[in-house]
């Protein structure tokens, strides 16, 4: 599968409650670093690729996590594929962008 897909992602840290963000924030630097396209929700953040590349994002993000203290994680991971065609943030949400 070497399309562009979709991939949101939400993980939920189990650590104390003010904690929770900054946790929260290490994973979304890896994501930023990893130089896939993405885009950060109030719920999740979005992200486009191939399926390998986010699939491995995926990983990191959850290693960070536990790395930055969290004992467990609740991962929740959506994602759109088409067979032969990219999918893009952009024709979902572009016509929604305030710039």
């Amino acid at each position: 599968m070497n399309n562009k897909i979709n991939l949101a992602l939400q993980i939920l840290p189990s650590v104390p409650s003010e904690q929770v963000y900054a946790v929260v924030d290490e994973a979304i630097a890896v994501i930023r670093d990893s130089g896939v396209k993405y885009r950060v929700c109030p719920f999740e953040t979005v992200m486009e690729g191939t399926y390998e590349e986010l699939m491995e994002v995926v990983r990191k993000t959850q290693e960070v996590c536990f790395k930055a203290g969290a004992s467990q994680l609740l991962v929740y991971i959506k994602m759109q594929i088409k067979k032969d065609q990219d999918v893009t943030i952009e024709e979902k949400t572009g016509k929604y962008d305030s710039i």
